[in-house]
């Protein structure tokens, strides 16, 4: 068996664009991966394409010979950007070798260990202050909006919820996120009084609606620096949250927001491998490791989770993308040992399913995979030319 053609293909998901990766083979098989790369400006594409060229004429099935040698070529530049594409590259590959041997992709990293999927709503009331007309959902306007949403949660059968910050003090609502380009709030970063009680009200507005019994998490992403963080965690402490969770690269610097609160600490969703992390797991940063399954590539999700499983600490997915990274996702949680929970994004566009031949079973907040090779569904490239992808938006 050989490659013959390395593909991306996109399509339209309402406020963004979904890219896929599609692997050709000389049999016929065909491997699917999905990369998500919009808020990086598309930069992941031409890195995919001018890495999959290099293996064009090779066996598929030689996935960890393969993916040594892309890595060797970038050791200049490992991390990032260059590490998202090989991850790419790494699923779709995995994606062939099962289909290849007819068993699920879960069987490649040692078979499931639970047939239901714990998930989380994610994004919880920040896409109905973003893109609540893209995805066709009610625009939350005050924290009555923010209450409903929680019973709705709890209706829905979710155990716990996660949401970024919310702002209602003007005229519009809007996110707080001084940690993004273009983003609202103090671009220093610095912990402001009203973005602090902000995320108080609005927690306690979720623990209000959803009621005692759902978890609640809090993703404030890169928007403070350590003191920020600290102050915030320790305002929220009354609220009993799930985790929050926190962005930064210095392992030092989350460990002392880790030992300043009883909160638990979140992170590790933005970095790549092993090396990455290790620090992390050093310096006792974190309760809870946050993988991204679809950047990283499942094996070195695998490996990752297994460091992560030496220092006692379970791991989550970082899961916001489309229906492909979404079972890559499942088969990586399906399979862990150490397993905490999986993210979900639970709104969005209503031909997210149409995407793929096969769409995965959830209920009550549970997720069953589906039966087949590989990851268990194609992706349905009619469907994807009937939303064609549009311009970026950032």
């Amino acid at each position: 068996m050989k490659i013959t053609a390395v593909e991306t293909l996109y399509c339209n998901a309402g406020w963004r664009n979904l890219s896929f990766l599609k692997i050709s083979t000389d049999e016929g098989l065909v491997g699917w991966a999905e990369f998500p790369e919009n808020h990086i400006n598309n930069v992941l594409s031409p890195l995919i394409r001018h890495m999959g060229q290099q293996i064009v004429g090779e066996d598929p099935r030689r996935i960890h010979p393969l993916i040594d040698r892309l890595r060797r070529a970038a050791w200049g530049v490992p991390f990032g950007a260059v590490s998202r594409s090989i991850g790419a590259i790494e699923n779709a590959l995995v994606d062939i070798k099962a289909k290849a041997l007819g068993i699920p992709a879960y069987e490649l990293i040692g078979g499931k260990m639970r047939d239901d999927i714990r998930m989380y709503w994610s994004h919880c009331g920040s896409y109905h202050v973003t893109n609540w007309k893209d995805l066709g959902v009610p625009r939350i306007t005050s924290l009555d909006d923010v209450k409903a949403l929680g019973r709705q949660v709890r209706e829905s059968g979710y155990h716990a919820l996660k949401t970024n910050l919310m702002m209602f003090d003007k005229a519009e609502p809007y996110m707080y996120r001084p940690g993004f380009a273009g983003g609202s709030g103090d671009p220093d970063r610095n912990p402001l009084r009203s973005a602090i009680s902000a995320a108080v009200d609005q927690m306690t507005a979720f623990r209000e609606g959803a009621g005692p019994d759902i978890g609640l998490k809090l993703d404030v992403n890169f928007n403070f620096r350590t003191e920020g963080y600290i102050r915030l965690a320790h305002a929220l402490e009354p609220l009993d949250l799930d985790w929050l969770e926190i962005d930064n690269f210095d392992a030092k610097a989350i460990a002392q927001v880790r030992r300043a609160s009883r909160i638990p600490i979140a992170s590790c969703e933005t970095l790549s491998g092993r090396r990455q992390l290790r620090p992390f797991l050093e310096e006792q940063a974190v309760d809870v490791v946050i993988i991204d399954v679809p950047w990283n590539g499942i094996y070195e999700a695998m490996r990752m989770a297994a460091l992560a499983d030496s220092f006692e600490v379970n791991v989550a997915t970082h899961n916001f993308c489309g229906p492909i990274a979404t079972l890559i996702s499942a088969h990586f949680c399906a399979a862990v040992p150490n397993f905490r929970v999986m993210e979900m994004d639970v709104v969005q566009v209503p031909w997210t399913n149409d995407l793929i031949t096969n769409p995965p079973t959830v209920e009550r907040g549970y997720m069953r995979l589906p039966e087949g090779p590989g990851w268990g569904a194609e992706v349905n490239e009619e469907a994807l030319r009937a939303h064609p992808p549009v311009a970026a938006k950032h």
